[in-house]
């Protein structure tokens, strides 16, 4: 099998398609470029189609691996056959390999290695044949001065034939099969923990069993998160009769005494074997699945917050409230730099409402403020009640913003290099403003994991999910765009091409070069080679430079078509630019040429039409319910509005305008089965929902939506 039937097997593709993408991501191509930029050399292929791809080649290599290390480590042992050299080359499934390996790995001595050294094979192998009729006269034959009983001695051949029997290959698939279809998983409290106040948010899993094929994503992550915090004990189980009956019929072809043996093997084997290897096995493989679950749902919700809605370039006050330390407030410029800070206190414990008041109108004033963003967390709606109340001369918008992750980003070496001369407070306030202005070039600063919108997410596969979650970043920063003059470090590092330390090296070359003119300047950037140029030119942008095709997705390669373009409709590029009338009579195959073909013309023509479109929405102010402040103002069937500010697998969870968030379940969403909390809203939603429940002591709420 090569890499492109394997590939084949999971995608249906063309055998061109899938060896053109893969030489262009062995020629070092980023996914987004060869979406964006390589469509007639796919098939215009998308993101997660080239994503699959890259990953299938990815697992075809590891299996070509794993055989030729197989391979050697039997033949140094002088146990390769050509029979089973044919089975290895032949598998491609990781776990078939494996069984074919067992028989050859290097473990601690086992038990029927023991019998073995006591020369009861030849005992085992009799009986395995199932042919002989007189074992009372055959075993006393291999007693000796290391077996001195006759039980000791079928002990010893039915541990060998326990050992074969784990071993078959046949055996080993069926059980597989019926743990998949049949295992159910179920937990048990551990007495001594049954009474810990921490206890209680695993209560439901104390007495708790479901087939675990059926089982939800996070239902499992939270049985097994309650088991490694020592809380409950988990058991994959299956009918115990019908897995041996099954290894009976594989094994077992006639009745004698010898049958009688193997029987007894056969229960040794999958008791103390095949029972715990194969059901652990399977666990693992419901984990991964598990985790794949919440690491897609982690990574859509991650994609949604990046994809906000921005307030874009404007003057913005931002407050990070508090009571007795009051509410840090900075005044930011269009570009996000820091005029002024300073404290103000109008809550509890000072209540210097007045002065505070006072404040606030000036620096808005001073500062030319267009927008207050203030961050929800403790003190949230009282400070946006006191905002409310200022008499100001042009009332400027006011938002409430997410501040998850803000004081994860004011701690960290970003932030210090940003303001190494501010503490932490205005470092989050900062961060609280500029994620108004541009949710995406503030929150790549912040480890994804951090920002609040994952499901179990320090339970998954850590790589599995930082790989995912990088990848998600990249594709929102290259499909929004980048300002190449005003980018931080942090989002410079998701361009295709660029990187860390490339993104450090254009700063640098900022600060002492001054602002890029346009895109070619990029490569007088130290160690900007042509490639990095190829693969960022066209995801950043010069905005007011001297080559208005440098503020466009347009690349840098199809310029000289843009050119002839316009050139032939009698216009300079300027006025080509956004000029809907003239675009619409250009014919596209006219401008086809060996290395530019008719999707990527088509893909320039519509950027030309809207040079440098963001494709994210524009922010809305929304309100809250004025008279809810706190749980205790919540009453079952209240309606009030929300905003969706977390996916989850069971539900979404809904900001209401207090500290705690309610839960919309699954159930709760919409009329009949919802099988994609995501095909029904979106983070960032503003919806209506009505109380259901409210917990006081678990400061829990339930909601349900309202429905239009």
């Amino acid at each position: 099998m090569t890499q492109i039937t394997y590939i084949q097997n999971v995608l249906p593709i063309s055998e061109k398609n899938i060896q053109a993408t893969l030489q262009l991501l062995e020629e070092d191509n980023t996914v987004p470029f060869i979406a964006r930029y390589r469509k007639d050399v796919t098939g215009n292929m998308d993101e997660i189609q080239i994503e699959q791809i890259a990953k299938l080649n990815q697992q075809f290599a590891e299996i070509i691996k794993r055989k030729e290390s197989i391979l050697k480590s039997i033949a140094e042992q002088d146990a390769i056959t050509p029979g089973l050299t044919e089975k290895i080359e032949a598998s491609f499934i990781l776990q078939e390999l494996e069984d074919l390996y067992l028989p050859f790995k290097k473990g601690r001595k086992t038990r029927a290695d023991a019998a073995r050294e006591k020369g009861l094979e030849p005992l085992a192998k009799i009986i395995m044949s199932q042919k002989t009729q007189e074992l009372s006269t055959l075993v006393p034959r291999y007693i000796n001065d290391k077996v001195t009983t006759e039980e000791e001695t079928l002990q010893g051949a039915r541990d060998i034939i326990a050992e074969w029997i784990n071993e078959n290959l046949y055996v080993r698939k069926g059980l597989r099969r019926l743990f998949n279809q049949t295992a159910n998983i179920s937990s048990k409290v551990v007495k001594a923990k049954k009474e810990d106040e921490a206890a209680r948010k695993f209560s439901q899993y104390f007495d708790w069993e479901e087939n675990l094929s059926r089982i939800p994503s996070h239902r499992l992550l939270a049985m097994l998160r309650a088991e490694s915090e020592g809380y409950v004990k988990t058991n994959i189980n299956i009918d115990k009769e019908e897995a041996i009956n099954f290894i009976e019929k594989s094994v077992i072809k006639s009745q004698n005494e010898c049958s009688h043996q193997i029987a007894l093997a056969i229960k040794d084997s999958y008791k103390r074997l095949l029972e715990p290897a194969i059901a652990n096995e399977t666990l693992q493989e419901a984990k991964t699945k598990a985790d794949e679950k919440a690491i897609s749902i982690f990574s859509e919700n991650l994609r949604q917050l990046l994809l906000a809605p921005p307030l874009g370039e404007k003057r913005i006050l931002a407050i990070d409230p508090g009571y007795r330390s009051g509410c840090k407030v900075v005044c930011l410029d269009e570009n996000g730099n820091l005029l002024h800070n300073e404290t103000i206190y109008p809550h509890a414990p000072q209540h210097e409402t007045g002065m505070a008041m006072k404040k606030i109108r000036s620096m808005v004033s001073a500062y030319k403020i267009q927008a207050i963003s203030i961050g929800n967390g403790t003190a949230s709606r009282e400070t946006e009640f006191f905002i409310r109340k200022i008499a100001f001369d042009t009332p400027p918008q006011v938002f409430v913003v997410s501040e998850a992750g803000a004081s994860v980003y004011s701690a960290s070496k970003t932030a210090r290099e940003e303001f190494p001369e501010y503490d932490v407070t205005v470092r989050g306030a900062i961060s609280i403003g500029r994620r108004l202005a541009d949710p995406l070039a503030e929150l790549v600063k912040i480890d994804p994991k951090s920002i609040g919108v994952g499901q179990y997410q320090h339970d998954v596969d850590q790589t599995l999910l930082k790989n995912e979650l990088d990848s998600t970043v990249m594709k929102c920063v290259n499909l929004v765009g980048i300002n190449l003059n005003t980018a931080s470090k942090s989002l410079l590092s998701y361009v295709s091409g660029i990187g860390e330390k490339m993104a450090e090296n254009i700063v640098n070359y900022r600060i002492e070069n001054g602002a890029f003119e346009n895109r070619q300047d990029l490569k007088k950037v130290p160690r900007l080679g042509e490639k990095a140029f190829q693969q960022a030119a066209a995801f950043v942008r010069i905005i007011q430079g001297n080559n208005p095709l440098d503020n466009s997705a347009v690349h840098p390669e199809a310029y000289p078509v843009a050119r002839k373009i316009a050139k032939d409709l009698g216009l300079h590029i300027t006025d080509l630019i956004g000029n809907k009338e003239a675009i619409s009579k250009i014919q596209p195959e006219k401008y086809v040429t060996e290395t530019i073909g008719i999707l990527t013309i088509r893909d320039l023509l519509k950027e030309l039409e809207k040079p440098g479109l963001d494709p994210r929405k524009t922010a809305k102010i929304f309100e809250f319910d004025p008279s809810v402040k706190s749980l205790k103002d919540l009453k079952p069937g209240m309606v009030l509005p929300g905003i969706v500010n977390n996916i989850t697998a069971f539900g979404c969870f809904v900001d209401i305008g207090i500290k705690e968030s309610g839960l919309v379940h699954v159930s709760q969403l919409k009329k009949g089965f919802v099988s994609d909390v995501n095909e029904v809203v979106k983070l960032h939603q503003h919806v209506q929902v009505r109380v259901v429940e409210i917990d006081e002591a678990r400061k829990r709420i339930q909601l349900s939506m309202v429905l239009d």
